[in-house]
């Protein structure tokens, strides 16, 4: 994404792929210190750090706060670069171009030591796709090597990977173990426990896209006047390409910006859950009768580095009560349709207890599938996405890569893809 805020260097190429922070510090919201004891608007953990708090350790990292949408159970903070997701028990900081999103670590840390009470990391995973410009990049992040010497002198138990080729597009993780050294019993919670006081698997999905279509990218291109609403017209925008509608617009709360000249983020908080079928409204339903999950989404228009990434943690394997959810390839096909990628990569990261996904059996093997049953011939017309100012027509991608991984109490899913129609 194109800024209108100012950068800590000169115009030049704009590095989209993010860096992605997630920090653990309890395995569920139920086991923060203040469960019990919520403030007047519910909120426990973490979410009762002050915003002014979070903003001075965004300045760190070399980032601002554009807007807040507070939901049930997590708030999301969109940022100049990118997001920032706040729940009782974990965080997601979420930033691209140049950024020291690693440089935020120790004040998080601190952070949650002093104002959670919470001062052990239960689990932590640092990643990001290969850069397209890393001679840009500032401290740690100019060398993954220098990115997991400074996680290790942080953490004691971390493991570095690099998944896929090391000559092409490829997705560097670290991820930690719990304090103890152990695998868990049971994996880590989403930030909501079920109605049956299960834990949830913990569920990821990342489309990373590059080389976008030029039809696409110029949906993106906007010089605003000082009396519009950046987030107004990005609203409408989101609504004429159909990102509005990758999730039912009743289920969803959409924050989004367009950047002058060019650029768009949104973040977004979805209700889903066995109590919401297709004809009921989200906002009738009881509090605590559905959970609550996000999804966000960046894009970076200029040709020769375009790019946009979609991150989402709604669970694909939800049941035939909750078919408003879209399944994993139509996901897929929803975002893919939007932004017309020439390449592209996915990851889905699973806990692993619970890791039968798009309703089916196979584990990381059924999302290979179903990611490439999703590229092979997407038509618009077929799965009902509106990319209404994108235009339809059919499109054909050849997987290049494909990877499965296990790690501790996690499964990971990886592939490559590129467009040959």
């Amino acid at each position: 994404m194109t800024r209108d805020i100012p950068d800590i260097e000169p115009q030049g190429p704009f590095e989209g792929p993010e860096k992605l922070l997630e920090i653990w510090f309890k395995p569920s919201a139920d086991d923060v210190p203040d469960a019990a004891e919520p403030d007047s608007d519910g909120r426990t953990g973490l979410r009762k750090v002050d915003r002014k708090v979070w903003e001075e350790m965004l300045d760190i990292v070399k980032c601002q706060v554009l807007s807040v949408v507070r939901g049930t159970e997590m708030d999301a903070y969109l940022l100049s670069e990118s997001s920032f997701f706040v729940s009782p028990h974990r965080l997601i900081l979420k930033t691209c171009g140049t950024t020291l999103n690693l440089l935020g670590l120790p004040r998080i840390l601190e952070i949650a030591t002093v104002q959670a009470n919470m001062p052990i990391v239960y689990r932590c995973f640092y990643s990001r796709k290969s850069f397209m410009f890393p001679e840009r990049q500032h401290g740690p992040h100019r060398d993954w090597k220098k990115e997991v010497e400074f996680l290790d002198n942080i953490f004691s138990n971390g493991s570095a990977y690099t998944v896929g080729k090391v000559n092409g597009d490829h997705w560097l993780l670290y991820l930690t173990n719990p304090d103890d050294g152990t695998i868990p019993d049971s994996p880590p919670s989403s930030p909501i426990v079920s109605l049956e006081s299960q834990l949830l698997p913990d569920y990821t999905i990342e489309i990373l896209m590059s080389e976008l279509a030029a039809e696409a990218r110029e949906s993106f291109f906007s010089t605003l006047s000082p009396s519009d609403s950046p987030h107004l017209h990005a609203t409408t925008l989101s609504q004429a390409l159909g990102i509005s509608d990758i999730f039912p617009c009743h289920l969803t709360t959409l924050d989004a910006y367009s950047f002058s000249p060019c650029g768009y983020s949104a973040n977004a908080l979805v209700k889903w859950g066995e109590d919401y079928v297709d004809d009921r409204d989200a906002s009738s339903d009881v509090p605590g009768e559905y959970k609550e999950g996000y999804y966000t989404i960046h894009v970076t228009p200029e040709e020769g580095w375009s790019y946009a990434s979609f991150e989402c943690n709604v669970p694909a394997h939800t049941s035939k009560k909750t078919r408003t959810v879209p399944d994993l390839r139509t996901l897929i096909q929803r975002v893919v349709t939007i932004f017309k990628p020439g390449r592209l990569s996915l990851t889905l990261f699973i806990s692993s207890k619970d890791n039968d996904v798009d309703q089916g059996e196979g584990g990381v093997e059924a999302v290979q599938r179903a990611f490439k049953v999703a590229l092979s011939n997407l038509d618009a017309a077929n799965y009902g996405t509106p990319a209404k100012a994108n235009g339809g027509g059919a499109r054909t991608y050849r997987r290049t890569d494909k990877i499965n991984y296990e790690f501790g109490g996690y499964d990971l899913a990886f592939a490559s893809f590129e467009l040959t129609t």
